[in-house]
């Protein structure tokens, strides 16, 4: 199966297309949820859809809260305000998604998306 993404309502449509335009499926909340809904809400309908959720809100990187074990994967892009570094991420996301293309690689594990790297948690 390829990989399939749930976009929160705080993904920009810029990193949504760049993930369509090369090939991945993915939903956006507002398709399925009202956008205001609580992140318990967003995370379930991720699982539900059997995808993997993207997100800029920092709230799913806490592993606490959302315990990587416990889900089909999570995308935390770490933007911090700084929108201009979003092209580098993309970039260095497809790359990433391109070397590891099953969706059974990103079960249980938290990636933390930044400039110059992608730290994993499990």
């Amino acid at each position: 199966m390829g990989l399939r993404f749930f976009a929160d309502q705080c993904v920009p449509n810029a990193v949504v297309d760049a993930l369509s335009d090369v090939g991945y499926e993915v939903f956006r909340v507002k398709d399925y949820i009202p956008i205001e809904s609580p992140d318990s809400v967003v995370i379930s309908k991720a699982q539900e859809l059997n995808t993997i959720l993207i997100s800029l809100n920092g709230d799913f990187a806490d592993i606490v809260a959302y315990p990587p074990a416990d889900y089909k994967g999570i995308i935390a892009l770490q933007v911090r305000n700084h929108p201009e570094i979003l092209p580098q991420m993309l970039s260095k996301l497809k790359h990433h998604l391109s070397t590891h293309p099953d969706m059974t690689y990103y079960v249980g594990k938290l990636l933390l998306v930044g400039v110059h790297r992608i730290r994993i948690r499990t």
